[in-house]
C-alpha cells in the first residue's frame, strides 16, 4: 500500500498565487507565514527573494510537520533599485512613469520544503518586462481602471496590464504573476508528486 502522500501547503495569503496554484489540480491549504521580509544591507535582489521564499516555508513547516511547504517572494527591478508593491496610487503613478519604455526585471523566488525531513529545493526565476512609451494619460487611465497598488511594478500583467508592454521576455510567463508553475511543477515531481500523475 502506498503512503499517502503528505499535505500540500501555499505559504503565502496572495490571491494571485492561490489562483495560478488551483491551475495545477493538488489539493493544497494556504498559511500565511509570519517572516520579517525587509532586505539585509546591500543583498542582491535574486538573494533577497530566493532567502524569503525558504524562509516562509520554514516559519510554516514549524506548525505543519508533516507538510510539503511552497513558499513564494517576488520584487521587480529597474535598473539597480527594487520596485516594492507601491500601496496606493502616487507611488503606483511614479512606478509607471519611471518604467515607461524601459525594462523590469522580476525576480521569483521559489521554495518547496519537505518539513518531515527538513530538505528544501529553492530556485530564482528571472523574467523581464519591456514597457511601451507609455503617456501620463495612458497610465492614469490604466491605474483607474486596475488599480494595481498590491502588485510589485504596479501592474497586473494576467489584466489590462498586458496593454503596458512592447515585450515579455522569460522561460516561465507564470513567474510574473508570483509563482513559477514550470519551476514549481519539476521540484514537486523531485519531491514524488507529480501534477500529470493518476489522481
Amino acid at each position: 500500500m502506498m503512503p499517502a502522500a503528505p499535505p500540500l501547503i501555499l505559504a503565502s495569503t496572495s490571491p494571485y498565487r492561490r489562483e495560478l496554484l488551483e491551475r495545477l489540480g493538488l489539493p493544497f491549504t494556504t498559511v500565511a507565514p509570519a517572516v520579517d521580509e525587509h532586505r539585509l544591507p546591500d543583498e542582491p535582489a535574486a538573494q533577497l527573494v530566493q532567502r524569503l521564499a525558504e524562509a516562509k516555508a520554514r516559519a510554516v513547516a514549524v506548525s505543519h510537520p508533516d507538510a510539503l511547504i511552497i513558499g513564494s517572494d517576488q520584487v521587480a527591478c529597474l535598473d539597480d533599485a527594487i520596485l516594492g508593491k507601491p500601496g496606493n496610487r502616487a507611488n503606483a503613478l511614479a512606478q509607471l512613469e519611471r518604467a515607461s519604455g524601459r525594462s523590469v526585471l522580476f525576480q521569483t523566488g521559489l521554495c518547496l520544503l519537505d518539513a518531515r525531513t527538513g530538505q528544501a529545493q529553492t530556485l530564482v526565476e528571472p523574467f523581464r518586462v519591456h514597457f511601451r512609451p507609455l503617456s501620463r494619460a495612458q497610465i492614469v487611465g490604466y491605474l483607474d481602471r486596475e488599480r494595481p497598488y498590491d502588485c510589485a511594478g504596479s501592474f497586473k500583467s494576467e489584466g489590462l496590464g498586458i496593454a503596458l508592454f512592447a515585450r515579455l521576455e522569460g522561460a516561465d510567463p507564470t513567474a510574473l504573476i508570483g509563482l513559477p508553475l514550470i519551476r514549481l511543477i519539476a521540484l514537486l515531481e523531485a519531491a514524488g508528486q507529480d501534477p500529470l500523475g493518476s489522481s
